[in-house]
């Protein structure tokens, strides 16, 4: 049985992760090796994805490295915030009406986020990943992305020499030598950070386009899959919903939008999964191989935050560096405008991160029975 571990994008509300998968390295014997030979990732979640996967240890030791870059960083590992690179990337973003929408020298963006290049390089040894295939404690390990010009996501996979690319509406799996291009281009939140080029095309951040979050998983022969997701859309509402007091900010609309790429379907691909998981189960399976029906159930184990990551989100946003807050507040980022969630894709403080590894890792530990069972732990 082959377990797939899945990361969705999020910018900062990754963090997340890093917190339910330190409650799972706990949760393991200790010392135990990596329980997750396939490991799939999109945007920052990709970012967490490849760093396990290119670790040389135990699972606890590469989750406690993860722990700790994420406990120091701060926004300025990942983006230039300073006044004059805030305004300059306006200018910037303003410049390219002139050019038919088209940066004159770069990929237009907001945000300059070459300091997450330099720490990616630091921090990630992609050249490990070949040994630990040839080793057998990963089976693949895919990032997601989406090109600009062909509007295909795209699933680049390191793996076993077996494996072999798949094409599938709008979608499409191909293997590669994973680098630091594949993650930044995974990672690249539309508007807020610049595309990457990848051989003839530009990418950009992995969640848009991506109908089926869990499919790359699935064609690299997973089993069972254990989904962290990054929403607190689970998370008990009050009823009536919430009081509206004005028109949406554009922060409001843009943090919906966000949340339509990297949450919603990450969220109706668990539900289509589960439905088809029904269905199967009601054919037997002496039947299925008479008939020779492929279809199999795929087990499936999904950690949610069971607080509202926006209202987390909007009690930290006094965090940010000021000139982001600055700006930010003009379009409404804040918690009082109804905009926090777009603000937490940015939050890159420690105030907010901290938060969300002790809420992974707590909602992970109240899981702890199921998790066992579902590592087979005795």
């Amino acid at each position: 049985m082959k377990n797939a571990l899945i990361l969705s994008g999020g910018g900062a509300r990754a963090a997340y992760q890093v917190g339910v998968l330190k409650a799972v390295a706990d949760i393991l014997p200790e010392g135990a090796c990596n329980p997750f030979p396939i490991i799939c990732g999109t945007s920052a979640g990709a970012i967490n994805a490849v760093t396990l996967a290119a670790h040389e240890g135990c699972f606890r030791d590469a989750v406690a490295e993860l722990e700790g870059i994420w406990r120091d960083l701060d926004p300025g590992n990942v983006y230039r915030y300073g006044w004059r690179e805030v305004l300059r990337g306006l200018t910037r973003v303003l410049g390219s009406l002139g050019n038919q929408g088209v940066g004159l020298t770069r990929p237009i963006a907001l945000l300059d986020n070459s300091p997450l290049r330099e720490l990616i390089n630091r921090k990630v040894h992609f050249e490990r990943i070949d040994r630990a295939i040839a080793r057998g404690d990963i089976h693949a390990v895919s990032v997601t992305a989406m090109g600009y010009t062909s509007g295909q996501s795209v699933a680049f996979f390191q793996g076993r020499p077996e494996l072999q690319g798949w094409r599938r509406h709008r979608r499409i799996g191909r293997p590669a030598l994973l680098n630091a291009d594949h993650l930044m281009a995974s990672s690249a939140i539309p508007t807020l950070f610049p595309t990457t080029r990848i051989e003839y095309e530009y990418f950009g951040d992995g969640a848009l386009r991506q109908l089926s979050p869990i499919s790359p998983a699935l064609h690299l022969g997973a089993d069972r899959v254990f989904v962290v997701g990054v929403s607190g859309n689970r998370a008990p509402k009050p009823r009536g919903g919430p009081r509206t007091r004005h028109s949406p900010s554009i922060a409001q609309i843009v943090g919906h939008m966000l949340n339509s790429a990297f949450v919603d379907t990450l969220e109706g691909d668990i539900e289509h999964l589960e439905r088809i998981n029904e269905l199967v189960r009601l054919i037997p399976e002496e039947l299925r191989d008479a008939e020779g029906i492929r279809l199999k159930p795929v087990d499936n184990l999904i950690i949610w935050p069971s607080e509202e990551v926006d209202k987390i989100a909007g009690r930290k946003i006094r965090y940010l560096p000021r000139s982001l807050r600055a700006f930010l507040r003009r379009t409404g980022a804040t918690a009082s405008g109804g905009g926090a969630m777009a603000a937490s894709y940015l939050l890159f403080a420690q105030p907010f991160i901290d938060e969300m590894i002790n809420l992974g890792y707590r909602d992970t530990m109240w899981e702890a029975e199921t998790i066992s069972s579902f590592f087979s732990v005795r």
